[in-house]
């Protein structure tokens, strides 16, 4: 008895890929609540809805699995550019910032991507919760790698503060800043913001002073006053585990 393998002919890998950017193209504009799986499956094309199930199984698992392939591919090329910086000894503010930006916009760049970051800009905005499991913690582990070491190089911001700056320059900010110049490519007037050599460093600039720039006398004083009560209640909570 022969036993057959299930494998994917050539029109079935077309098929797929068509789904993956039909359906990143979709949720980038309107996020997954607003997609359906017709949506989908009419704008790549397809005859009826069991391919979306047959390929994927539903709708989420196939928004999870863009969500990673993106991610791996920036991972991969973030930890490969700090490995050369580490290296190198050239671990410096616009270095570690540039392993932490370029690889993403490097994916834009690649066919079938270029929705990415729209797409995950609307899941960080509206979908947070389901963009967390999806990395599963698992393909982050270069961007933890740029935080540790834009830590290192800014040991006069308090703690408190750089965390929050640092989720402002690689997520808010930044998944926001270049979420319109991803879209910027789509529309021609979009793209004269975009237009001169600089533009791109420029940003990078203005996110690394998002970074740097001293905090004022009042954001020290909002820090130096929060503490004292996380300190007492962090104490009260030791004291209830001991006892």
């Amino acid at each position: 008895m022969v036993l057959s393998v299930k494998t994917l002919r050539a029109d079935g890998i077309e098929t797929r890929a068509r789904l993956k950017e039909e359906a990143q193209r979709l949720f980038a504009l309107r996020g997954i609540d607003g997609v359906s799986v017709q949506d989908i499956v009419s704008a790549a094309e397809q005859r009826n809805n069991a391919s979306l199930r047959y390929y994927f199984g539903n709708k989420l698992e196939l928004a999870r699995e863009l969500v990673v392939d993106g991610a791996r591919i920036v991972d991969e090329i973030r930890q490969a550019m700090l490995d050369t910086l580490e290296r190198e000894g050239n671990l410096t503010l616009p270095s570690v910032m540039d392993a932490l930006t370029l690889p993403l916009l490097e994916l834009s760049e690649r066919t079938g991507q270029a929705t990415y970051i729209r797409m995950i800009a609307n899941l960080q905005l509206n979908n947070r919760a389901f963009l967390r499991e999806a990395l599963a913690d698992k393909w982050n582990t270069g961007y933890k790698r740029c935080f540790a070491h834009l830590a290192q190089l800014l040991p006069d911001i308090p703690e408190p503060i750089l965390a929050q700056r640092l989720t402002l320059a690689g997520n808010i900010y930044g998944n926001a800043v270049w979420a319109a110049w991803e879209s910027s490519k789509d529309s021609e007037d979009g793209s004269r913001f975009w237009a001169s050599r600089y533009a791109i460093s420029n940003v990078m600039d203005t996110l690394q002073g998002v970074l740097e720039t001293p905090p004022s006398a009042r954001t020290l004083a909002l820090i130096d006053a929060q503490p004292a009560s996380r300190k007492a209640a962090a104490a009260g909570g030791k004291r209830q585990r001991k006892a």
